[in-house]
C-alpha cells in the first residue's frame, strides 16, 4: 500500500512538473504586435509599427520589421500600442473588505512602523486589480498606511502568482506623513486649535525621534565590524530604515501646503536627507525653484480635487502639474490614494487628461502617468515606455489612452496576454442576459 501510494505521488509529481515546464514555454513565447501606431512616448509615434516581445521582455520596436518565424501575430491594424501605465500612489493589493479586519491591511497600529513592507501584505488574487488593469494600468505603487513612519513602499504588477513574480521592485521608498502644520477648521472638526499644535508637535517629534534612532542603531551595528565592539540585538524597525538613511532608496514625505513643505524641507537640512520625493504636492509650485534646485520630484496626487482655500480658483489642482512642468520640477501624476481610491485607480488617465486641459502638454501628460513615474521611482530602465529591453508591459488601444472614450482592448504584462474581465464585467454580462419578461424593455 506504501509503495503505491509513494508511486501515485511520483506520477502526480511528475505530472505537476511537466504542467509548469509547459506553462513557462507558453509564458516565454515570443508576439509580435503588428499593423498599429506604436507610441514609445520615448520617442516619436511609430505607424504601422511592430512591438516583438519574447517572453517578458520587448525584443525589437519599429516599421517594418521582419515577424520571427514560430511568432503569435496579434493584429493591431487600426489601433494604437501604448506602454502600460504606472500609478505611483495606491493601496492596491492591501485591502478587499472595508468592513472585514482581516482583508484589510491598509493600518498599522503604532506611529512609528518602517519595518512595514507592501509587497509582503500585497494580494495578487484582489479583485480590484483587474479593474485597474482593464483600463491600461499595469503596475502600481503600493503604499503601507498607518503611523507617521508608514513604512516602505513596492512597485507591484497587476497580474501575476507569486510575490516574486508580481514584484517590479521593492523597497522603493520609505514614507512618512507629515502633519499639518496649522489648525484644520469646519463642521467636522472637534478639537481646538490648541490640541491640533499638541498634536502636531508630537507628530513631528515622532518622526524625528524615529530617524535619530534609526540613525544611532545604523551606526551601532556598523561598529560591530571593529574589533572589541560588542554585539547588538536586531531590530526589524530600525532595520526598516537603513537603506532610506544611507540615501539608497528616497524617503517619500506625504504633503500638500505650502507649510508642510517648508517644514519637510528643514527636516531633511536636518537629517542631511537628499534623496527624497514629495506625495501631493498641490502647494509645491509655491517653491518650484527650492524644488528644482534641491532635485526634489513631486508625485502629483489627486489633480481632480477642490481648491484647499477659498480664495483660490476651481482650477488650482487641475493646473499644479502644468506649473511644476514650466518649471522644471521633476513629476508625475497620479490620483489622491489611500484605501478609498483604490476603488477608482483605473482613472489614472482622466487625472492626466485634465491636467493635459488646464496647462500641461499633451505629450508630458502622457509621460506624467507612464515614463516620469518609472524614473521617479527608480524603474525607467524596466517599464514607462516601449523600448527593446524593457519589461513587455503594453496597453492595446482604438484611440488615445487620456480620452474618456477611449477603449483599453488589450493589455499584456510582462509579455503576458492578460484576460480582459474582472469582477465587474462578469456581474454585468451576467445580468444583461438575464431572462427577460414580455413587458421588459427592447434589448
Amino acid at each position: 500500500m506504501i509503495r503505491t501510494i509513494r508511486s501515485t505521488r511520483c506520477v502526480l509529481l511528475g505530472a505537476l512538473a511537466i504542467t509548469f515546464l509547459h506553462a513557462g514555454v507558453a509564458r516565454a513565447e515570443v508576439l509580435a504586435l503588428t499593423g498599429g501606431t506604436v507610441h514609445p512616448v520615448s520617442g516619436p509615434a511609430i505607424p504601422n509599427g511592430t512591438v516583438l516581445v519574447d517572453g517578458a521582455k520587448i525584443s525589437a520596436v519599429g516599421a517594418g520589421l521582419a515577424v520571427p518565424a514560430g511568432a503569435r501575430v496579434v493584429d493591431c491594424v487600426g489601433k494604437h500600442v501604448y506602454p502600460g501605465f504606472v500609478h505611483a500612489n495606491t493601496m492596491l493589493g492591501l485591502h478587499e473588505i472595508s468592513t472585514i479586519q482581516g482583508s484589510d491591511d491598509t493600518q498599522e497600529t503604532g506611529l512609528v512602523n518602517p519595518n512595514q513592507r507592501a509587497e509582503v501584505m500585497y494580494n495578487p488574487d484582489s479583485d480590484f486589480l483587474a479593474v485597474a488593469r482593464l483600463n491600461g494600468i499595469t503596475s502600481v505603487l503600493t503604499i503601507p498606511g498607518g503611523g507617521s513612519v508608514r513604512g516602505t513602499s513596492a512597485l507591484m504588477h497587476l497580474d501575476g502568482w507569486t510575490q516574486e513574480d508580481i514584484t517590479v521592485k521593492a523597497p522603493v521608498a520609505l514614507h512618512v506623513q507629515w502633519p499639518n502644520m496649522t489648525p484644520q477648521r469646519g463642521f467636522f472638526v472637534q478639537r481646538t486649535d490648541e490640541e491640533q499644535a499638541k498634536d502636531r508637535d508630537d507628530a513631528i517629534r515622532v518622526i524625528s525621534d524615529a530617524f535619530d534612532d534609526g540613525r544611532a542603531y545604523m551606526k551601532a551595528r556598523d561598529a560591530e565590524k571593529t574589533a572589541g565592539v560588542p554585539r547588538h540585538d536586531a531590530d526589524v524597525r530600525w532595520e526598516g530604515m537603513r537603506r532610506a538613511l544611507k540615501g539608497e532608496i528616497p524617503v517619500v514625505f506625504h504633503c500638500d501646503a505650502l507649510s508642510q513643505i517648508r517644514a519637510v524641507l528643514k527636516f531633511c537640512d536636518k537629517q542631511q536627507l537628499t534623496n527624497v520625493i514629495l506625495l501631493g504636492g498641490y502647494d509645491a509650485p509655491r517653491v518650484a525653484d527650492e524644488l528644482k534646485r534641491r532635485d526634489i520630484a513631486v508625485i502629483v496626487a489627486g489633480v481632480l480635487s477642490m481648491p484647499r482655500r477659498g480664495d483660490e480658483p476651481y482650477d488650482g489642482a487641475f493646473a499644479v502639474a502644468g506649473e511644476l512642468a514650466r518649471s522644471g520640477v521633476r513629476f508625475c501624476i497620479t490620483d489622491e490614494g489611500g484605501g478609498g481610491a483604490s476603488y477608482n485607480a483605473r482613472n489614472l488617465p482622466q487625472h492626466a487628461a485634465m491636467a493635459a486641459a488646464f496647462g500641461l502638454d499633451r505629450d508630458e501628460a502622457l509621460k506624467a502617468v507612464t515614463l516620469y513615474p518609472a524614473s521617479i521611482l527608480g524603474v525607467g530602465d524596466q517599464v514607462g515606455s516601449i523600448e527593446p529591453g524593457k519589461l513587455a508591459d503594453l496597453q492595446i488601444t482604438d484611440g488615445d489612452p487620456l480620452e474618456v472614450a477611449t477603449h483599453c482592448e488589450q493589455v499584456l504584462i510582462k509579455g503576458k496576454l492578460v484576460p480582459m474581465e474582472s469582477r465587474q464585467t462578469r456581474l454585468f454580462h451576467k445580468y444583461d442576459e438575464r431572462p427577460r419578461g414580455a413587458l421588459a424593455r427592447k434589448h
